[in-house]
């Protein structure tokens, strides 16, 4: 029946080539090239349960009296969208559990796109041919970054909403435009009715299109460019050692993607997060304490808490001190990262065509700058819990805020050269590994095998 289905395909759409090309297309076997898979099945597993949830969550900041089955909130007044999410939570069957899955994905999802893109930048995937492609991973990780921010502050919650307010702040923050802007995105003074239906429509509707859209293309250029891969036995710039896509690395992909959404199964039926009920409805003079974002707001969060009170004031502007870390910091941040593969090529000459990756340690510049924006980026992300951390180890909050600033201003130049010392030690990649084979590096930038 399989066959006389294909043959009826192939005879009107003429299938049997691309499929038989697609087939015999090969994947590399190393590891790190399945961090992007993670990324797309973690992806599939938030449409997934997004769907489940759209059924019953309701956007909606209207405000009612809550006379659910949750006793301690019984009597308080809420939005509709706060107590749907209450209502998802306690009397909807595995509403808690799609709940905590979907929150789960989103985690797993954004940590696998900035683990993926931590592999490509160390390894110069993103060189000639692929700067479309890394242009298209930045956008995704921005993406999911505000989709995961839009989904975490649907429920209302004094937690997501004290989120919302900062987000509100730095909006306003901006030179000239930015009251406009706040006013545009919010709907007026914070808090207001609109920004929920605003947000859900962005959550499910432009956002995800966007991340699909994105992913197609992601892919397609993939598929069209082939793999890179390391230097080894037999890896030259014209071919790809690995599995075919069929069988050996469908069945690998497809074990990989159940594995990843047990996984987020389990984290979703045994480790509770975000527990909506224990926050509150949102009440603008009330602060949630401690007030701590996803992961993936941390370092922004902890920029916020670490920056000077500097403000600026000329020319009847004021540039108030969300702004720097709040708008510049992102904005440079990001604009550095989409203009990197252009940068290298610039400084150092190199316009080759590349599918050979290098090891961190064939080039320890880029190394010790990567290893230095992750030490700044990491003090930031551990700054976004100073008053966690100072309440737990009983210290001054002031001071442990001083020396954080002391250490986001040291650590990186201390981490970029240890990185640097280390690359420059282990000297080209493979040379410093025992091997039955002898890789030596080459002026273009290539390896040769001896």
């Amino acid at each position: 029946m399989i066959e006389a289905l294909v043959g009826w395909l192939d005879q009107r759409l003429g299938t049997s080539r691309v499929l038989k090309a697609g087939m015999r297309k090969v994947f590399p076997d190393h590891w790190s090239f399945m961090l992007g898979e993670i990324a797309l099945y973690s992806f599939v597993v938030l449409l997934a349960t997004g769907v489940f949830l759209t059924l019953f969550f309701v956007p909606d900041a209207q405000k009612i009296t809550y006379e659910g089955s949750y006793s301690a909130l019984r009597g308080v007044e809420m939005s509709r969208a706060y107590e749907s999410t209450i209502r998802l939570s306690f009397d909807v069957r595995e509403g808690l559990l799609i709940r905590q899955i979907h929150h789960w994905a989103a985690l797993v999802f954004i940590a696998a796109i900035v683990i993926h893109l931590l592999r490509i930048f160390f390894t110069g995937a993103f060189r000639k041919p692929r700067e479309v492609n890394w242009v298209i991973g930045l956008t995704l990780l921005l993406l999911a970054i505000l989709n995961g921010f839009a989904g975490y502050s649907l429920p209302d919650d004094l937690l997501s909403g004290t989120g919302l307010r900062i987000a509100y702040t730095i909006t306003q923050s901006i030179p000239v435009v930015g009251s406009w802007a706040a006013a545009l995105v919010f709907g007026g003074p914070y808090p207001t009715e609109e920004i929920i239906p605003r947000l859900f429509t962005v959550h499910i509707l432009l956002v995800p299109g966007l991340i699909i859209a994105l992913l197609g293309a992601h892919l397609a250029i993939l598929v069209r460019q082939k793999h890179t891969q390391f230097p080894g036995k037999g890896h030259t710039e014209h071919n790809v050692v690995g599995s075919p896509l069929w069988p050996r690395f469908a069945a690998k992909t497809i074990g990989l993607f159940f594995l990843v959404a047990g996984t987020l199964a389990l984290l979703g039926g045994v480790f509770q997060i975000n527990p909506v009920w224990f926050y509150g409805p949102y009440h603008p003079a009330q602060v949630s304490g401690p007030a701590q974002p996803d992961w993936y707001m941390g370092w922004l969060e902890g920029a916020l808490r670490l920056f000077p009170n500097w403000e600026i004031r000329a020319f009847g502007f004021t540039i108030p001190n969300v702004f720097f870390p709040g708008v510049l910091l992102p904005g440079i941040t990001f604009g550095v990262l989409y203009a990197w593969p252009f940068i290298e090529a610039r400084f150092t000459h190199d316009r080759d065509v590349h599918h050979l990756l290098d090891y961190p340690s064939t080039r320890p510049w880029r190394t010790a700058v990567g290893c230095a924006a992750l030490a700044f980026f990491l003090v930031l992300f551990v700054a976004g819990s100073n008053d966690v951390i100072a309440s737990r180890l009983e210290l001054s909050l002031n001071t442990l805020t001083h020396a954080l600033r002391v250490l986001a201003l040291t650590l990186p130049w201390l981490a970029g050269a240890v990185a640097y010392w280390i690359a420059k030690e282990r000297g080209e990649g493979p040379k410093a590994r025992p091997s039955a084979h002898e890789f030596v590096r080459t002026e273009d930038g290539g390896y040769e095998i001896h």
